[in-house]
Order: C-alpha cells, then structure tokens, then sequence
C-alpha cells in the first residue's frame, strides 16, 4: 500500500474509527487498552500517522511510495477500511513465489539505498505482484506467541529476508515496516490458515555440553582419508584493480563428488598471503549459480592484501539438493549435511595448504549469518585455523541431533573470536541466541569480543571493515 492510498484512510477518520480497530492490543506481551494503544500511532510531529511522516502527511513527492513505519495494528485497520485483510502467511507465500527468489530477489530493492516507488523494480513475481521481495517488509495476519510476522524484506535487510520468516511486536513501526492487504475469493479456510504458529525457542542457559569423552566421538565424525586432490583451475578473471579471482575444482572428501572453490588473490600484496576461509548466509541455497558471487562482506579483506577464499559447500549454488533450508532439524539428513560442510571447509583448507602463494599458518574463518551460526562448529573440528570473525551470528532455536549441535561445540573453540551484532535483530535476538553463542565459546575473555551496533540483521560497512581488519592484523599478523 502507498503513502497516497494509507492517507486517504487517515483523512476518512482512520485513527478515530474503533470500528475499523478489531484486535486487542498488546505491547510486548501486554495488553494495552485501544486509547493507551492508538495515542502511541503518531508522526513524527505528534500527530495521528506513521512513524514516518511529519504533520500528519508523507514526505514531499513520495505518494507513491510504500506506506512504512506503521505497527502491525495500523496495518490492520487499513485493512478493514479497505474491505480487505491482512494476509495470511500461506497466502503471501503462494503470492510471492519464494522458490524463483533466483529471479526474484536480483531484480528487487535490496541494499540500493532506500525506498523506492511501488513498482519501480522489476522484482515481479507470477502473479503481478511488484515489491514482495524488498523495498517495504509486509505484515501478515498470523502470529506467533505476542509477535505478529511481517515478511519479504525491506531495502535495508539482506536478500534472504525473502525466503526466511521472522516476526516483530506487534506495535514496532520500525521505518521499513509496510504492509499490502488481499481479498479472498472463492472458499478459503482463513481459520486454518490464520491460525497462530509457534516458532521453536530454547532457553541455552539451561542447557549443557556434552563431556568430553562423548565430544571426542562426535568429533571423530568429522574426519575422513587425506586423498588425492585432483586440483585443477577452471578460470582466471580479474574482477577489480585489487584482486584476481580463480575458480579452482577438487575432489570433496565423500561420495566421489568434485567441488569447486572460488579463490580472491590480492593484486597489492606479496605472498604467501594470509587467507580467510568464506562461509555465506543462507541465500546460497537458494541460488543456483555462482558466477556472480556478492563480494560486499568480503571485499575489504582482499583489498587488505589477504586472500579471501568461498568454496561451493554442499547444498549451495551449482551443488544445490534437496536441501530446502539452513534450520537445523534432528534428521539424519541434516546431520549428514552438517558434517558435509565441515569436510568441504577442511578440504578447501588442504588444496590452499598445496599452494606456495597461500600461508595457511595464518589462516581465519569468517562466517556470515547461516555462516555465522555454523562458526559455532566449525573451528573446532579445524585445528588449522587460528582467529575467528562471526558476522550477524548466534544460536538457533531449531533443534539438530547432538552431534551437530553448536552448544556442544563452543566449549571447544579456544582461539580469537571477533562477533559483530545488531541491536534488534529479528534472526538472532541479543539475550537469547547471540550472548549465549558468545558466552559459551571456550575462548578466554581476553581474545574474545562482541561488538553490538544499532539495526538489525546488518553492521554497517565502516564497522565491519574497522572491527574485522582489526582483528586479523591482531591475531594473524598485519600485511604490508
């Protein structure tokens, strides 16, 4: 919905209709009474308005861009003025068309620096419907728990917001908060649909590794025979005036499955450069190629002097599987995947150790949001690397099986750990998934640090590039 559309409900008497006001209000899990609740719904001069308006109207020239910085309960109302409803999750998600987010997502407003006209992108999904992926996130009717789910993404969130669900209080009106409503034909089972669903949650401070006697077995499933490589390079591209980009190829550690890793050599520099081994957020299962890999939470590294090097882990990009999503879960088939990743790690980390332009005595692993999460595991079945950086990292509340469960590998990780946060992020909440990740590592509190800024699954560039090439010229040494 637009400024233009949002504001013809306001000038009808939006915010003094009870009618139109159907749900009970609460506020963090208490309940609010509708005078308590609507006198919170104003502009940024005090008047009755999303929170990013002024004196009761939209910013000059944007009456056709989305409405946001509205509660989940204006979205509501509007939804009743218009003779519509919020939709449910099955209904957006049907709508959408998450699956094509391949074709989707790089064709939608993502990280192109603010709002934009509805319509302007061509992000378009089957159905004609423009901007569900980015520009505005969308409330949807569905709740969980005293959450309401607000969905595909704003600007500002990273592309796979499209494809994961998350849930904000129902009275946030964080500035990329929109909504879009839909009106339901023919026999639909809204009670169904509609109903409440409760996300998984665990309280990690009641929780305990295992000992060390039952690690040392789990440990021991990661592991597997040092065969040959079978190296090969694929292609050499220049990709900038900083870096030169090679596509190498080798024999994984299972299966008889060939792999490919992406290695960024560093134009200014000399070897044997320091590397910092890639693992991405979880967009790269949902993407089916490669060749264009992002390089914007790494590209300062390489520029640094260091190489940065992204293998093809199983289930991402060209490997894709049946592997639909990066939660956790107690399969087999999820554990089976997990110790996949890892030895497809170790084994990029034995072809770099082959390569004389590489030092792999000064090796780091950098994982990014699923990334992030795995770095729980990851350095402790590696005993090659020697610092850490976890971006928009912390514990899930999915459940795997023990074997694969980062609270049981944290303990292990001993080395520097760099964890850089957001204050309000809706995958990993502060309290409850990124201190306990921070504060189970085994690493002593001198050589480990969490850095909190101000936003949600996202740090801003300039703290991303000081903080992260801080840490490696501490703990791997600086590059001349």
């Amino acid at each position: 919905m637009t400024n233009r559309e949002y504001k013809a409900c306001v000038e009808a008497g939006g915010y003094g209709r009870r009618e139109w006001w159907r749900e009970p209000f609460t506020a963090r899990g208490r309940a609010l009474t509708s005078s308590e609740a609507i006198a919170r719904f104003v502009d940024k001069t005090g008047r009755p308005g999303p929170a990013s308006w002024e004196g009761g109207t939209y910013p000059a020239g944007q009456a056709d861009y989305p409405v946001t910085g509205v509660s989940w309960y204006e979205a509501a109302a509007y939804a009743a003025y218009a003779g519509a409803e919020l939709p449910t999750i099955y209904h957006w998600s049907r709508a959408a068309f998450t699956w094509a987010g391949a074709a989707i997502v790089p064709e939608s407003n993502f990280g192109h620096g603010g709002l934009a006209p509805v319509g302007q992108y061509r992000g378009v999904g089957p159905f004609g419907t423009a901007d569900m992926a980015g520009n505005a996130r969308e409330w949807c009717f569905n709740q969980t728990g005293s959450e309401r789910y607000i969905l595909g993404g704003g600007w500002n969130d990273p592309t796979y917001a499209f494809n994961d669900a998350y849930a904000q209080d129902p009275m946030d009106r964080s500035a990329t908060n929109g909504f879009r409503v839909a009106k339901y034909v023919g026999d639909q089972n809204l009670a169904a649909a509609g109903r409440p669903i409760v996300r998984a949650f665990r309280d990690f401070s009641k929780e305990r590794p295992v000992s060390d006697q039952v690690f040392a077995v789990y440990r021991r499933m990661y592991d597997y025979d040092r065969t040959r490589l079978n190296a090969a390079v694929d292609t050499v591209r220049e990709m900038t005036d900083d870096w030169i980009r090679e596509k190498v190829y080798f024999d994984a550690a299972y299966n008889r499955e060939r792999m490919a890793a992406y290695v960024y050599l560093p134009r200014h520099g000399k070897p044997p450069y320091q590397a910092v081994v890639f693992f991405p957020g979880s967009d790269a299962i949902h993407e089916s190629s490669s060749k264009d890999l992002s390089t914007w939470v790494f590209d300062f590294i390489v520029r640094s002097g260091r190489a940065v090097v992204h293998p093809i882990y199983k289930s991402t990009y060209e490997r894709q599987d049946s592997l639909r999503s990066d939660y956790a879960d107690e399969s087999n088939f999820y554990k089976e995947h997990v110790i996949a990743w890892a030895k497809d790690m170790r084994r990029t980390i034995d072809y770099l150790a082959t390569r004389p332009d590489i030092d792999t005595t000064r090796l780091a692993y950098y994982g990014a949001s699923w990334g992030g999460y795995l770095g729980g595991l990851m350095p402790a079945v590696e005993p090659r690397f020697k610092a850490v950086v976890l971006l928009v990292a912390g514990l899930e509340y999915q459940r795997g099986q023990p074997e694969v469960e980062p609270i049981n590998f944290l303990p292990r990780i001993t080395i520097p750990v760099l964890m850089l946060n957001g204050q309000y992020d809706h995958y990993f909440p502060v309290e409850t998934a990124q201190r306990p990740m921070f504060r189970l590592l085994g690493t002593p509190p001198d050589r480990k640090r969490q850095v909190i800024v101000e936003g949600g699954h996202f740090v801003p560039r300039t703290v991303l590039v000081r903080e992260i090439l801080a840490w490696l010229d501490r703990y791997l040494g600086p590059v001349h």
